[in-house]
């Protein structure tokens, strides 16, 4: 199914399940972002993705952490909306901006702590999981926990989830994060 196929709802032509949940958002971030108004054709994953995203909110990762797991996510999955909606994240919390643009262009990061959580990330997924008994040694010698080291599944299935419905529906840029845009190495960027 071509992603033009995907409408662009608003809480008066969303289903009914998504309606308050759409509402809950806009009044959340000041606006309604794109992504949002094509996941309500499912409310059931728009209601997963959110309650899974508040979930890994609450982790015991830092914020930055956090959005280190995102978006070495969101850059392997080539999502746009995710990368910029994540950098505008970042300079929100005065995050250096060498670290948003080492992310942004998938490099080792200059903190080895945050670099420590990034590669780990990356061989999660690599390995589906399987992670060998060094890499995961490796994130522990940094101060990292196997509570932390699980909460990264969860944030690396949060925001694959995300990812991957995003680029689905073919999510346009909103307006508000095109100052973040980002374009993968040769491929243009969709706004």
């Amino acid at each position: 199914m071509p992603s033009h196929a995907f409408t662009d709802h608003t809480p008066d032509s969303a289903p009914a399940a998504s309606r308050r949940l759409m509402e809950a958002t806009a009044q959340r971030l000041g606006y309604l972002p794109a992504p949002v108004g094509r996941l309500a054709a499912s409310p059931h994953l728009l209601d997963g993705f959110l309650k899974l995203s508040g979930l890994f909110e609450a982790t015991t990762l830092s914020p930055v952490e956090r959005e280190v797991v995102i978006l070495t996510i969101a850059t392997r999955n080539a999502c746009h909306v995710c990368v910029a909606m994540h950098t505008a994240k970042l300079q929100a919390m005065d995050a250096h901006p060498d670290l948003v643009a080492a992310l942004r262009a998938r490099e080792p990061l200059d903190d080895a702590r945050l670099e420590a959580i990034r590669v780990f990330a990356l061989d999660v997924l690599a390995t589906a999981g399987a992670v060998p008994d060094a890499a995961l040694e490796a994130f522990l010698a940094h101060g990292y926990t196997v509570q932390n080291a699980l909460e990264v599944v969860l944030g690396i299935g949060t925001y694959t989830m995300s990812t991957l419905a995003n680029r689905l529906t073919g999510a346009p840029l909103d307006e508000q994060l095109r100052p973040f845009a980002w374009e993968e190495e040769g491929q243009e960027v969709v706004v």
